[in-house]
């Protein structure tokens, strides 16, 4: 990646690994079948029934160019406009498209022409399948560390989402500076990604086959926490995570002892400053969660029962799109609620991915009074 200086203006030149990039899921890579490693393809989580069933109407010829390592659907979308960062053929928009609504919209930007004219070539097959009069869906052909050089504007997004990409740009910080400049405040990221259990050598950073497959350019998860501060976001919350396997001896053995991990985090845009714990109450009202609303690895809100957040969250569902979802209470002093200590979230996607393999599918995360009434904390 280079950066050009045009009066007072850097302008985004496109560098070797963005070429290396394009050509390896333009020309290399046709469909998953073509894939190394199994980083591009890990699940991270089950697919709940209400996003199966908006992705059945997706083209087929679109769900076989998809590569991704997670599950990028965000709550709370009706109306949202939407950005997808890297979206190659088109899959994660064209199901978000479903569920924002004919009023919502959503923007996919990716730099690989191949990818666009497949996610292109389907778009009015798609509306017409969706039953919407008029299109509520738009492909830019760009680099997602310049989304204004693109024609992107600032502050126009409710939500960024993206799908084991960002590992793939050599500018890791510019790409989340950038989401940052084109979210709205309140907005959020929200994305799955690849990293890694240290920071990669120089040796494997310039292996093509690996950056291509998403490995040799997974940042360190550590490095993730210091570069979304930097850049103004709240803390990242882990989500979810899954262990990858590789799955390729040849290159395993170039990894050595290099762990790799697929984990969805959320960051907002939001006012700095904690607000001090409260006490919060789900109403139920999001839809295709109204029983209970997972937020992150920390905290699962059940509708009508009462929840203590740390400061973060609480700033977090006071200043968002979630607002209007949840009631708000002073935190009572000096015990909790209920006489139950919140209990600390996890940071580390590894540490997660190991507890979720222990735990088994089904497994349910939630603060104090997860499990308990609302009545019990008045």
């Amino acid at each position: 990646m280079a950066e050009e200086v045009s009066g007072c203006k850097k302008v985004f030149v496109d560098g070797n690994i963005h070429a290396d990039v394009k050509d390896y899921y333009g020309k290399r890579v046709t469909s998953t079948s073509d894939l190394k490693t199994n980083a591009c393809v890990a699940p991270a989580k089950p697919i709940p029934a209400y996003i199966s069933k908006v992705l059945k109407k997706v083209h087929p010829d679109v769900i076989i160019k998809y590569y991704g390592c997670g599950l990028v659907v965000p709550e709370s979308l009706e109306g949202c406009r939407i950005l997808d960062l890297g979206c190659g053929s088109g899959r994660d928009c064209y199901m978000l498209s479903q569920l924002v609504g004919e009023k919502g919209h959503v923007t996919g930007i990716d730099m690989t022409e191949e990818q666009l004219d497949v996610a292109q070539t389907h778009l009015d097959y798609h509306m017409k399948e969706f039953g919407y009069k008029s299109p509520n869906v738009t492909f830019v052909k760009g680099f997602i560390e310049a989304l204004t050089e693109a024609g992107l504007e600032k502050g126009s997004f409710d939500i960024i989402i993206s799908n084991c990409v960002v590992n793939l740009s050599p500018d890791k910080r510019r790409v989340l500076a950038e989401a940052y400049s084109v979210l709205k405040d309140g907005g959020e990221l929200y994305f799955s990604d690849v990293y890694s259990s240290s920071r990669l050598t120089e040796e494997m950073r310039n292996h093509k086959v690996l950056w291509g497959e998403c490995l040799s350019g997974a940042l360190w998860w550590k490095d993730l926490l210091l570069l979304a501060e930097e850049v103004g976001f709240s803390p990242p919350r882990l989500v979810t995570a899954n262990i990858i396997t590789v799955g390729n001896k040849e290159l395993q053995d170039v990894l050595g002892d290099f762990k790799f991990v697929s984990a969805t985090y959320r960051l907002f845009k939001v006012p700095k400053g904690d607000t001090g714990p409260c006490q919060v109450i789900y109403n139920g009202s999001i839809t295709g969660v109204e029983d209970s609303f997972e937020f992150d690895c920390q905290y699962t809100f059940k509708a009508n029962e009462a929840v203590a957040v740390d400061g973060e969250v609480a700033a977090i569902l006071k200043c968002s799109r979630f607002k209007e979802d949840f009631t708000c209470q002073p935190a009572k002093a000096p015990a909790q609620p209920c006489g139950v200590k919140p209990k600390e979230g996890i940071v580390d996607p590894f540490e997660l991915a190991l507890q979720l393999k222990k735990q088994g599918p089904g497994s349910a995360t939630g603060g104090c009074c997860s499990s308990q009434s609302a009545a019990c904390c008045k």
